[in-house]
C-alpha cells in the first residue's frame, strides 16, 4: 500500500503503526520521526514562516481575505506516486491542507485513492483517529495498542496529580497577536491538574485581548505557540511586547511562566500528547508536591522569568 500523509499528526501515526515503508509522501511541516524528513514533500505552505508572529499572522489573514489556500500541493508528485490512500484532515484551514486542497489535485489522478479524513477536537477523539487509521491500513490491532500505551499515559498523569491543589493556567496558541489554545488543551490542562482559565475544551483557539488576559489572573502561564520549535517559540517570547500590567500577572509574580515545545506535544493530536500532558503536570505543580510525575526535560520545557 503507498500512502500519502498530508499533516504531521497522521505521519506520526502512520509511523506508530509500523507503517513508515508504506508512507509515500507527506506535507512539508512531517519531521517526526526523524525518518520522516526524507519522505517526498507533497504540500507545501504558501506562506512565509521565516518571520514574526504578526507578520505570520498578516499573511495568513490575507491569503483567508481572498479565499485563496495556504497550501501548494504537487500534481505532479501525487500522480507519479498513485497513492493507494491519502491521510488529511478538516479541522484546520491554516495548520495543515484540507481535502479543499486536495480536491483539485485528485481532479489529476485516473485512479482514485481511498481519502480518510481526520477531524479531532479532543483526547478521545485521537484516539478515535488513531484507530480510524489502524481501520483503513489493515493494521487495527497496532492501532489499538497505540491507543492503550496513549491512554494510559494519559491516566498515569491523572493519578499522579489527584487531590492537588488546581491553579489557573492559560495557555496562549499564539502571541502576536495572542491566541488561547483551545481543542484538546484545555482537556489537557484539567486532566494535569489544572484549571483552564480562558480556553474551552473541544472548541478552536480564538484570538483574545490583553486586557482580557490581565483580567483572567492566571497563576500559570503557558507559552505554545502553534508549530513552534521551544527555541523558535522561547526566542518570539522574549522579543514580545508585553503590556505593562504583566508583572502583575500571579504566574509572573512567582515565576512560572513556560515555554514549551509545541510542534510535537501540544499542536499535533497524535499520540505524544500524553508526554505533552506530563510536562503540564510537573510545571502545574513544579515545587509543590513531590508525587508529579518527574517530567522535566529540557528539550521541552523552559522555564522563562521575563519581566517587563
Amino acid at each position: 500500500m503507498k500512502i500519502c500523509s498530508l499533516l504531521p499528526s497522521a505521519t506520526e501515526i502512520l509511523f506508530a503503526l509500523g507503517l513508515g515503508e508504506q508512507v509515500a509522501g507527506v506535507s512539508h511541516e512531517c519531521d517526526f520521526p526523524p525518518e520522516a524528513r526524507f519522505k517526498p514533500v507533497l504540500i507545501k505552505s504558501r506562506i512565509s514562516h521565516t518571520e514574526s508572529a504578526a507578520a505570520i499572522d498578516r499573511q495568513v489573514r490575507e491569503f483567508l481575505e481572498r479565499g485563496e489556500s495556504l497550501y501548494r500541493v504537487d500534481f505532479e508528485m501525487l500522480r507519479a506516486i498513485e497513492p493507494d490512500l491519502i491521510v488529511t484532515q478538516d479541522l484546520c484551514h491554516v495548520c495543515a491542507a484540507t481535502p479543499y486542497d486536495l480536491g483539485a489535485a485528485l481532479a489529476h489522478l485516473e485512479r482514485q485513492p481511498r481519502v480518510v479524513t481526520l477531524n479531532p477536537h479532543s483526547l478521545a477523539d485521537v484516539s478515535a483517529d488513531i484507530r480510524a487509521v489502524g481501520e483503513a491500513t489493515g493494521r487495527a490491532e497496532q492501532a489499538n495498542a497505540v491507543v492503550a500505551e496513549f491512554e494510559r499515559g494519559i491516566a498515569n498523569v491523572e493519578r499522579s496529580v489527584a487531590g492537588l491543589d488546581r491553579p489557573r493556567v492559560l495557555c496562549l496558541e499564539w502571541l502576536d497577536p495572542p491566541y488561547v489554545a483551545g481543542h484538546w488543551v484545555p482537556e489537557m490542562v484539567e486532566r494535569a491538574g489544572g484549571i483552564d482559565v480562558l480556553g474551552h475544551q473541544g472548541k478552536p483557539s480564538y484570538r483574545m485581548e490583553w486586557e482580557t488576559l490581565l483580567a483572567a489572573r492566571p497563576e500559570v502561564i503557558f507559552i505554545m505557540p502553534c508549530g513552534y520549535s521551544l527555541a523558535t517559540a522561547e526566542a518570539e517570547f522574549r522579543n514580545l511586547s508585553l503590556p505593562l500590567r504583566w508583572n502583575d500577572l500571579p504566574a509572573v509574580r512567582d515565576g512560572r511562566v513556560f515555554v514549551v515545545e509545541a510542534s510535537g506535544y501540544f499542536s499535533r493530536p497524535g499520540p505524544r500528547l500524553a508526554a505533552g500532558m506530563a510536562v503540564l503536570a510537573a510545571a502545574i505543580h513544579a515545587g509543590k508536591q513531590n508525587r508529579v510525575l518527574p517530567f522535566e526535560s529540557k528539550e521541552l520545557v523552559a522555564r522563562v522569568s521575563v519581566g517587563r
